[in-house]
């Protein structure tokens, strides 16, 4: 969609057309539900994230200034949105204690990753520990830095940099296992 179009449609948004806040929901609600997916445990919970989430995006879609995409805008707003869900919901802390245990390094054979399936590594994405599997994603996905990270997770630096180091390894594990 060009930018006069897009304006034109924010405009009747922002006047409260909802055959144009529908037509806005539907621009990208099939991509932001697969980000919900990404945060959430079922697809109940996902829609839930992407609905409060598109609340929030009405709420603030006089604030958007046409800088950077609006793609990208709303996809902040929806993960933000599932964080808040998850703090809410008080994740499960984690014990540093595994830290103790784990080897410096893992010793894993060399994987060649051109011919790993998108969808395996994604399944073992999502069979990380929660908070693991969290701070990979916000990482990795969403492009976030550790302080970032730690910030939104109310966590150190050092601990998003410790879980997501773990996460490399499990997921490196898991592949391994698939040879």
């Amino acid at each position: 969609m060009e930018e006069n179009e897009l304006r034109e449609l924010i405009g009747k948004c922002l006047q409260n057309d909802r055959s144009a806040q529908e037509q806005f929901y539907n621009l990208y609600c099939n991509k932001m539900f697969s980000v919900c997916n990404y945060y959430s445990s079922d697809r109940d919970e996902a829609r839930d994230f992407l609905q409060d989430g598109y609340v929030k995006v009405f709420k603030k879609l006089n604030t958007y200034n046409f800088q950077g995409s609006i793609e990208g805008w709303i996809r902040r707003i929806i993960v933000n949105t599932a964080l808040s869900h998850l703090r809410k919901r008080k994740l499960e802390t984690t014990s540093i204690e595994w830290l103790e245990q784990m080897p410096d390094e893992i010793a894993a054979e060399e994987i060649e990753f051109e011919v790993i399936p998108t969808h395996r590594i994604v399944e073992l994405v999502n069979e990380l520990p929660k908070k693991a599997g969290l701070v990979m994603k916000l990482y990795a996905l969403e492009g976030y830095d550790h302080q970032e990270i730690a910030e939104i997770l109310d966590i150190t630096v050092g601990t998003s940099k410790s879980q997501l180091f773990r996460a490399r390894a499990l997921v490196k594990q898991g592949l391994a296992k698939d040879k």
